[in-house]
């Protein structure tokens, strides 16, 4: 058996922690086998030790199948081989097994974070799936400046500051943001903007930025703010009230009418955004509610996130794969891939004693930093805060259910209308944006049974088009999209091909894309083009063009027509927004990004030296070794690019 050094997919440590192996025994067939899956499997467990670590099973093809974790490797991977004990779900994951990766850990701790960290990157079948598109927004209170900014952040908590959530959703922080500028007056804008200014923006005069831009708060005042702010968003709202109404009374004893005003306006978005937090959190501190409902095979994870007894918002998830898996084990594994991206606070609640609840513990507890604590919350405000979790949970898996079965018959008319051979699991709607023919984009966004696959949208900076010919830009987009289909999933094996594409265009589009997948041999994929009828839509009365040339219409008030329509706005919403993004890009460029080595900060010194990119194009090299911040070799390079010597 070969050894090599792995680490975990976002650890640079794991090197040092984790070691690897890859069974040498593989089978080529594909077809599932209940022997040879258990054959490949005891041939890896004859190498194993009883050591804690993680296996990945794996099919014909290399792809993951499973991920799981154990605190004995020997002893847990023996348990496959004893067929009568398995589940049926086990049982076809055994009869597709065909070899097996090994990774071996310190603990039994470290092998629950990397399990989560591998289902989260390659998301195998057989593992209860916690699927969650967008990563949780934080609202950042930056540092490294003498008048800090307050903004959202989304993605990795690189930047140095403070931050606080998670929030539910972008509009929750978005909400809260604005109202923490009334209460604050904190700054908003980018430092860039912020050293440009000479005169307060429009911000200072509807009173939601005190303006230390331009000096009308000196760095202790805005300090003094930052840390009414941070005490605020740490759960110590009501001493900031308390002493913004004592600020207000003096003010008023004073006859300072206008300052007391702004208190007054101050006090009022204190209380508007304790207003805004339906649920009651008091004395709480930070934690997190998760509890569990399930009806009918399904499963529904109700999350609210307190921080300083404060509601951020709550969150209903919907997690796969469940089937055959208990509902104590299902929320065990939603909160490991749950908290594998998000810091976990001091306290979880849940509903229900989970599995190895201590191995849990110790594994967010590494994550953290200090101890976190998994309880079952038994009277007082924490008993009634789950119990709202729990009504909220079947709530919205009655929601979920319902819609479920009303997609469920939309799907199977769509499939009957478009004369479809299947149900499609996967459907791709195209469309291209542009102006005359500039800044052209196309887009692709991607639609499945149970809604928007937002993950798998996709643009196209269309490049060979340069007139406005849309059914040229059309060819190339899906002569990009399904060359690179043909190219890495020949087979289609990765359920990454359509089962249906839709265009948004007529005839002309529709001839287009057929003729760019006949080039490439391509003539069972089912597509649609959907064009607005005579009266140009007015009345919904939409066209459906078939590829042999027929056209169809739904009744004006089909529920049909009216999801087919939402599939069309939600593409045209994509592509609109990715051609505004690029002509946004377009207009603040500058000449002096083509030359090679200048980033961001060389040339803002060479605009704010010379003035405009005409007098830096014009300069001497002398003159250029005078501009602050650059130096004689950056000074050089750009002689040269305007002075080639030949």
């Amino acid at each position: 058996m070969s050894r090599t050094p792995a680490g975990t997919p976002h650890d640079p440590r794991g090197s040092a922690r984790f070691n690897e192996d890859r069974a040498a025994y593989t089978v080529s067939s594909a077809q599932p086998d209940l022997e040879t899956g258990v054959a490949a499997i005891r041939e890896t467990v004859r190498t194993l030790k009883p050591k804690p670590g993680v296996y990945r099973m794996l099919d014909a093809r290399g792809e993951v199948l499973y991920v799981g974790k154990a605190r004995a490797l020997k002893n847990r991977v023996a348990n496959y081989t004893q067929i009568a004990g398995l589940s049926n779900r086990l049982r076809r994951m055994v009869g597709q097994t065909r070899s097996m990766e090994i990774v071996t850990t310190n603990s039994e701790a470290e092998a629950l974070l990397l399990e989560a960290q591998l289902i989260k990157r390659f998301r195998p079948p057989y593992n209860v799936l916690l699927r969650d598109d967008k990563s949780f927004p934080f609202i950042l209170l930056r540092a490294g400046h003498d008048f800090p900014r307050i903004q959202k952040h989304r993605g990795a908590r690189k930047m140095q500051g403070q931050y606080y959530g998670p929030f539910a959703s972008a509009g929750s922080v978005n909400t809260t943001i604005n109202a923490l500028q009334k209460l604050f007056l904190l700054r908003s804008c980018t430092d860039s903007f912020f050293a440009r200014r000479d005169r307060p923006c429009l911000l200072y005069q509807i009173k939601r930025c005190s303006a230390p831009c331009v000096g009308r708060i000196d760095k202790a005042g805005y300090g003094e703010l930052i840390q009414e702010a941070k005490d605020f968003l740490g759960g110590r709202s009501g001493a900031v009230q308390k002493k913004i109404e004592a600020q207000m009374a003096e003010a008023a004893e004073a006859l300072d009418f206008e300052r007391a005003a702004m208190l007054r306006d101050r006090l009022r978005a204190a209380t508007f955004i304790q207003g805004t937090q339906a649920i009651n959190a008091g004395g709480v501190g930070d934690a997190d509610v998760f509890a569990l409902a399930c009806k009918g095979g399904h499963v529904a994870v109700q999350g609210f996130f307190i921080r300083g007894g404060q509601n951020w918002g709550h969150r209903a998830f919907f997690p796969s794969h469940t089937a055959e898996v208990s509902e104590e084990e299902i929320l065990s594994r939603v909160l490991a891939q749950f908290y594998e991206e998000v810091p976990p606070p001091p306290t979880i609640l849940v509903d229900r004693e989970l599995p190895e609840r201590e191995v849990l513990e110790e594994a967010l507890g590494a994550l953290a930093g200090r101890r976190v604590e998994l309880s079952i919350p038994q009277r007082g405000d924490r008993r009634r805060l789950m119990e709202q979790a729990r009504r909220n949970a079947e709530e919205a898996l009655d929601r979920r259910m319902a819609e479920t079965g009303t997609q469920a018959r939309l799907m199977a008319d769509l499939t009957e209308f478009l004369e479809l051979p299947d149900v499609p699991q996967r459907i791709e709607v195209y469309d291209n944006s542009h102006i005359q023919g500039t800044k052209a984009v196309g887009a692709m966004i991607v639609a499945g049974p149970t809604g928007y696959l937002k993950n798998q949208y996709r643009k196209f900076n269309i490049r060979s088009a340069q007139t406005n010919d849309d059914f040229a830009m059309m060819r190339e987009v899906m002569g990009r999209r399904f060359a690179r289909a043909l190219e890495e999933d020949p087979d289609r094996d990765s359920g990454m091909w359509p089962d249906l594409v839709l265009i948004d265009g007529g005839k002309g589009q529709m001839s287009s894309v057929r003729d760019a997948l006949e080039e490439l041999g391509i003539e069972d994929v089912p597509l649609i083009a959907i064009a607005k009828g005579p009266h140009h839509g007015r009345e919904g009365r939409e066209v459906f063009h078939f590829p042999d040339g027929r056209e169809k219409m739904l009744p004006v008030n089909s529920p049909l027509l009216f999801y087919l329509q939402r599939l069309r706005d939600e593409v045209h919403r994509y592509v609109i927004g990715a051609h505004r993004e690029k002509r946004s890009r377009a207009i603040t460029a500058s000449p002096l990004d083509e030359i090679p080595g200048i980033g961001p900060a060389r040339k803002r010194a060479l605009l704010l030296h010379f003035g405009t990119a005409g007098k830096v194009r014009a300069a001497g090299l002398e003159d250029l070794q005078r501009a602050p911040g650059v130096s004689a070799a950056v000074a050089q390079a750009v002689y040269d690019f305007y002075h080639p010597r030949g």
